[in-house]
């Protein structure tokens, strides 16, 4: 294969030319906005006219905080929200985990929080924080739909908890009714190093001093701010060269043959896919030597090919975990290279089918 292609994009996707553009002016803008003379002034009303064009572009009407990403981001509102007890689903990211040491773990149950584990620890004293995101990261599963109100963000509104919402995967969508809500640039076409807290109530957190409000330290990230907010004015999934059809038949196409890991309402950009009679090791060495970037899992925690935490708690089995890598499709996703994975996948499972 002359060119390769990119099929990782729930790890990080390409910067958009204009996030390129914008980061490259936000660079010649040196100065510090919080230093009070004209430059830093000037860098100053820049930094704000991005976070304006942010919270435009993803329709919130809170506040926003920005930080380094969305790690970032789960760690400010796991260990800062004024609450007195933290719930995370048992598929949430590995930041969420280590920013919430001791927790209460909330179940999934075929491909949702379980309710009745939920309705139980919110019945415990205290006021509580209910981290449960959008899309997963390694199945695509939406745990929180963002059309409607969701069952457990009702649970927790009359429980009187705050929600949280990892919105990371969910391509600018931002779940419904929610506390909290975590972002980043660089799983939009934006630039690495930058993401955002988006707060419904600055008086929810517990401040710091130094930056962003009192809310986070640390100098700002302009060049990164203009990039995030010049990614979100380039375009949505509407804009994308494939859409949902193309990636639902590419899924039924590998249905055929493999196993999709489907353990709920499915979104169409990530996929899990098992393979029978190859491990997943040897089908990323496969892929990535004719051409194609896949993945195991998170970008965070697959480098290490340990079983996958999110796969387990979605119920799935070891043997078919150690076979399942993961597709995920973006802004720059053409149909000829989603058509020419699936040859390659087919071809790669029938050739594994024959040795086995």
């Amino acid at each position: 294969m002359s060119k390769r292609i990119y099929l990782d994009h729930a790890a990080t996707t390409p910067m958009r030319p204009e996030a390129v553009a914008a980061v490259a002016h936000g660079m010649a803008r040196w100065a510090n906005p919080s230093s009070p003379h004209a430059e830093g002034r000037a860098a100053r009303a820049a930094l704000e006219d991005a976070r304006a064009r942010i919270k435009a572009a993803l329709g919130w009407a809170g506040e926003l905080i920005f930080t380094s990403g969305a790690s970032e981001a789960l760690g400010i509102a796991l260990n800062r929200a004024k609450v007195d007890r933290r719930i995370i689903s048992a598929v949430e990211h590995d930041a969420a985990f280590r920013a919430a040491p001791g927790a209460d773990v909330l179940p999934i149950a075929q491909g949702t929080p379980d309710l009745d584990v939920l309705g139980t620890y919110l019945a415990a004293p205290g006021t509580a924080l209910v981290a449960v995101q959008s899309v997963n990261s390694e199945t695509g599963t939406k745990l929180l739909p963002f059309s409607a109100s969701n069952a457990a963000v009702a649970a927790a509104r009359q429980a009187g908890a705050l929600v949280l919402a990892d919105c990371s995967q969910a391509l600018g969508t931002i779940a419904p009714d929610v506390d909290f809500a975590v972002v980043s640039a660089h799983k939009l076409g934006g630039p690495p190093g930058i993401g955002a807290l988006l707060v419904r109530d600055l008086a929810l957190l517990t401040p710091v001093g130094g930056h962003e409000f009192g809310y986070r330290t640390g100098t700002e990230n302009l060049p990164g701010a203009l990039g995030f907010a010049a990614a979100l004015e380039a375009g949505s999934v509407a804009d994308w060269p494939t859409d949902a059809e193309q990636h639902f038949d590419f899924k039924n196409d590998l249905w055929r043959v493999g196993e999709i890991i489907s353990p709920g309402v499915q979104c169409s950009h990530i996929w899990a896919v098992a393979m029978p009679h190859l491990s997943a090791a040897a089908q990323l060495i496969r892929f990535d030597a004719m051409g194609f970037a896949v993945s195991a899992g998170s970008a965070c925690s697959s480098g290490t090919l340990k079983r996958s935490r999110a796969l387990a708690a979605f119920g799935i089995d070891e043997d078919t975990a150690s076979r399942t890598i993961r597709v995920s499709f973006g802004w720059s996703t053409t149909p000829a290279e989603i058509d020419a994975f699936r040859e390659a996948w087919l071809e790669v499972a029938h050739d594994a089918a024959a040795r086995a």
